[in-house]
This record gives structure tokens, C-alpha cells and sequence, in this order.
């Protein structure tokens, strides 16, 4: 398998920031996410998520829930990055301060 390189840019007690580098064929291998996340094109591609086929485009995030399984592998005939961005925990908390329940 040629794997995706993952390089770690920022973890901390809100997110955990990752750049992946695919080259053609590169992959990630199966796996799952334990947390929601969101996804930033850093260029152009074609990636095959378990068998179908969706096209990024520069900085047209998207986002998923956690519990998401998949293997990513870029099916494009150039070089494919994105930042990825895992979400610890909500930005706020379900009863705002101040409110009672």
C-alpha cells in the first residue's frame, strides 16, 4: 500500500490539526473517527471513499460526525492535500452559563 503521509500541526485541548499529503494511489488505510471533523482542500482531486468517487476543490470544507469508517486513497492522477481538523469537544457548553436548567 503507498500510504498518505500525515503531519501533525497542532493538538490541544479543542482540536487536533492534520495536514495529509496523498500521491497518486497514496491511501490512508481503513480507520475510523472518534471525533466529529471537517476537512479543508489545500488543492484540486479525486478521492475514492470506499468506493465512491467525490471531487474536492481548494477550500471547500466539509464536515463529518464522529463515527465515521473509511479508507481514503486519492484517485487523481496529481498530488492531493488537505487539513483536517478533529473537534475534542463543543465550543460551548449544552447550558450556557448563566442559564439554568
Amino acid at each position: 500500500m503507498n500510504k498518505a503521509t500525515a503531519i501533525p500541526r497542532l493538538d490541544n485541548e479543542r482540536v487536533v490539526v492534520t495536514e495529509w499529503c496523498f500521491e497518486p494511489g497514496a491511501e490512508t488505510g481503513h480507520h475510523v473517527h472518534m471525533m466529529d471533523y471537517l476537512v479543508i482542500p489545500l488543492t484540486d482531486g479525486t478521492l475514492d471513499v470506499g468506493g465512491i468517487q467525490t471531487t474536492l476543490h481548494t477550500g471547500v470544507a466539509y464536515a463529518r460526525p464522529a463515527g465515521v469508517a473509511h479508507n481514503v486513497i486519492n484517485a487523481g492522477q496529481q498530488a492531493l492535500r488537505f487539513i483536517e481538523v478533529e473537534l475534542k469537544s463543543p465550543a460551548f457548553p449544552s447550558t450556557p452559563r448563566g442559564v439554568s436548567s
